[in-house]
């Protein structure tokens, strides 16, 4: 027994303290990109798309960080993609997590990333650059997004082609599910891009609709307050560049109290 197992059985955590929960799955995509699966606690509740603090054990306190739950609300497990940072001081530590190991769970999920956020709409735009994926791959895996849309479309930007990995075979297995797959066909769009490699679809996500090939690609018009919906997530740059294009197309910021044409994820803006 290791003893991370030890300290999840001998210290349980408190009724507001984070639970310890135990790491199932652990997949490296890349140099810089893994995702992994832990074990969800009876009674945790969250909505697809927000985000929850996990972390590890410190030398003086834990260190925790907002980690967008990946996994859609029914599932048993939960599961969360991240990006390797070499002196992080989670995520250094948190890239060589294995199966068994326990990591510290936070007790209430929240975030803007959500379909309460937004009124209703025909179209509904998924935009999303690295590890900004991780909500919609909640959120595409949610039978409630469908019932509220007709088409879903999920975009990825990487500067690597390889980093698109993830988000493929999520969608593909999306697509392929026993139950999901009737649901989405016809309604799931995929569209992603590469930065800094040759690749079929080059470009930021700002310039590809700019330029409208997002819109070409999709046989659909550009944004209309009237008709689509849209959600952001990705660095603090894309998300300041892609909220001043949604509002140039009339679209305005929704909230869980006010909700409106377009949200972004605000979790790790500084």
């Amino acid at each position: 027994m290791t003893t991370t197992q030890t300290l999840a059985q001998s210290q349980p955590a408190s009724a507001t303290g984070p639970t310890y929960e135990t790491v199932l799955s652990v997949h490296h995509w890349t140099d810089a990109l893994f995702s992994f699966r832990i074990s969800r606690p009876a009674g945790f509740r969250f909505r697809s798309g927000e985000f929850v603090m996990l972390g590890l054990e410190g030398e003086k306190k834990p260190i925790m960080r907002a980690y967008s739950i990946a996994s859609p609300s029914w599932d048993d497990q939960l599961e969360f993609f991240s990006i390797k940072v070499p002196d992080g001081p989670l995520t250094s530590r948190l890239q060589k997590i294995q199966p068994g190991d326990t990591v510290m769970l936070g007790r209430k999920p929240v975030g803007t990333l959500v379909l309460d956020a937004l009124t209703p709409g025909e179209n509904l735009y998924l935009l999303s650059t690295g590890t900004g994926f991780a909500p919609f791959a909640s959120i595409i895996r949610d039978p409630e997004t469908y019932e509220k849309f007709n088409r879903v479309i999920v975009t990825h930007t990487c500067r690597h082609v390889a980093e698109l990995a993830y988000s493929k075979q999520v969608v593909t297995e999306t697509k392929n599910h026993e139950f999901l797959g009737e649901l989405v066909d016809g309604k799931l769009n995929y569209f992603d891009s590469a930065t800094r490699e040759p690749y079929f679809r080059h470009g930021r996500i700002t310039t590809l609709i700019e330029n409208g090939q997002l819109f070409e690609s999709l046989d659909l018009p550009s944004f209309d307050p009237a008709r689509d919906r849209v959600m952001i997530c990705g660095s603090s740059a894309m998300l300041a560049d892609t909220r001043e294009l949604c509002q140039k197309f009339g679209l305005s910021e929704g909230s869980n109290a006010a909700p409106a044409e377009y949200v972004y994820e605000k979790a790790f803006v500084g």
